[in-house]
């Protein structure tokens, strides 16, 4: 039996993933990745350990399933997107950390740019947000001595996390990335699809130092450091690649991803509209020539907050057992938890709140707190799918869901309440991952196109809305405050 391998690089661990033809995953293997938090706000990685960490995963994954690579037909890569490594062209040794997709560290350099950002969202459909992987670029260039002549001499090279590994993996031989990871950079052009020599100019980033820009589902080269005849045939950036595994091939249809942040993608076609709303006009896949576009909100902070209820506040000890808590207690006691760590994303996209907890009264208990973090996830989703809905005028009937927090059957229920539409959850939830396996296996003909990818997608458990429209009301006014105090305290 061949099955397709499937790496997910993701922000806290790294994942690999065994898929057969049925779409299902047979093994997974995972290690955790540190972050370091050198300053308020900034985040970062080591990017040796981020490859270190994929070599284990994908050996331990093979060892313990007791196969070899004669049956593994391809590889696909799935990654946090722009999370930024600079390296040296040569050594293949990167001259500064990863900086992570939710670092704030670039906000000074963001606003010096922030003359250019109608020229910045018509050609990339983004905005100018230390998010992005340009501003991280500017800044390794600045931060480490002469590295911006080493880089207008083609001795240095950017990337991704996809880019980063593949290089890595295939010993120095690939210099590629996909059109999804491209297209989260804010150099890349969703219209012509290529680097923009206008926004590279007015950055000062030399486009010698950017990789070959492929089709998701492509032949990138072989993963020589793990075996010679291992092929890399899908690669996408992780939201895209989750919303590829859950089968929103149709405009209109719609995913959230609950990992580290949440992510709440619609398939919107082969035109590339953009946002008035605040919201991000991305690049979903490229396949065969043709590319499809998506509208996407990103909020920040999702299960990373059920993290720092473990971590840093240790009031579980376990994700698990928020839903214990949550569950433990009739309603949250009129308490609301803005959980803007690093800023608020879509719509908002305010850099510089930090968050904050509103309602606390004598009688508020450890249950009712961990209940409000629970439901600022949901909460914060819900303004996302408000803004998608204004600006595309569809209105949600359904939602698929999948990431880790999607084991919180009260989180989901939640959800479906505040939405008043049903939420479906897949029977895989690593549909990242099997998004990346997807897209490989279409490159190679392990799948025969996307009508038999579509059998092997199938649907574990629906949450329907419990919640009258006066609750709905009553929650919806409250939240809207505490985000606007949250936003004037700062």
């Amino acid at each position: 039996m061949k099955y397709i391998l499937a790496l997910d690089q993701g922000t806290t661990s790294t994942r690999c993933l065994l898929y057969n033809h049925d779409g299902e995953p047979v093994f997974r293997a995972n290690q955790e990745i540190a972050c370091l938090y050198p300053s308020d706000g900034w985040v970062e990685q080591d990017s040796l350990d981020i490859y270190i960490s994929t070599l284990n995963v994908i050996n331990d994954c093979l060892t313990k399933m007791n196969i070899n690579y004669d049956s593994i037909d391809s590889l696909g890569i799935t990654n946090q997107r722009e999370t930024t490594v600079v390296w040296d062209k040569e050594t293949g040794m990167p001259i500064y950390n990863a900086i992570v997709w939710q670092s704030r560290q670039t906000q000074d350099i963001c606003r010096e740019w922030k003359k250019y950002e109608d020229i910045v969202h018509n050609k990339t459909g983004l905005i100018i947000n230390p998010y992005f992987s340009a501003s991280k670029i500017r800044y390794i260039l600045d931060k480490v001595p002469g590295a911006q002549e080493r880089a207008k001499k083609g001795e240095l090279c950017f990337g991704t996390i996809d880019c980063w590994l593949m290089f890595k993996l295939s010993n120095k031989k690939i210099f590629k990335t996909d059109v999804s990871n491209a297209s989260r950079t804010m150099l890349f052009n969703i219209n012509s699809m290529s680097w923009d020599d206008e926004l590279l100019k007015l950055f000062n980033i030399p486009k010698v130092m950017l990789p070959e820009v492929c089709e998701s589902s492509n032949y990138f080269g072989n993963a020589t450091q793990l075996n010679a005849d291992l092929k890399i045939c899908g690669v996408a950036g992780d939201q895209q690649a989750a919303l590829f595994g859950q089968n929103c091939f149709i405009k209109g249809e719609s995913k959230n991803t609950y990992g580290t942040g949440c992510f709440m993608l619609m398939n919107i076609g082969k035109k590339p509209t953009l946002s008035q709303n605040g919201l991000l006009t991305t690049v979903a896949w490229s396949i065969n020539g043709k590319v499809t576009y998506a509208l996407e909100g990103s909020v920040f902070i999702g299960g990373a907050s059920i993290q720092w209820l473990r971590d840093s506040l240790r009031m579980i000890k376990t994700a698990a057992e928020s839903e214990k808590y949550a569950t433990g207690v009739k309603d949250d006691g009129g308490v609301y938890c803005v959980p803007a760590f690093v800023g608020l994303g879509a719509p908002y996209w305010d850099n510089d709140c930090r968050g904050a907890i509103f309602g606390l009264t004598r009688a508020t208990t450890k249950e009712h707190f961990i209940r409000a973090v629970l439901n600022s996830i949901a909460l914060q989703t819900k303004d996302v799918i408000v803004t998608i809905e204004k600006d595309t005028g569809i209105v949600l009937k359904s939602l698929k869901v999948d990431g880790g927090a999607t084991a919180n059957s009260y989180l989901m229920q939640y959800q479906a309440n505040i939405l008043n539409t049903n939420i479906i959850l897949p029977a895989c939830v690593e549909t990242t991952s099997l998004g990346a396996a997807y897209l490989s296996g279409l490159s190679t003909g392990f799948w025969k196109d996307i009508k038999d990818i579509k059998t092997t997608h199938k649907i574990a458990k629906t949450f329907r809305s419990k919640m009258s429209e006066g609750e709905r009301v009553i929650i919806d006014k409250k939240w809207a405050k505490a985000v606007e105090a949250t936003r004037v305290f700062k």
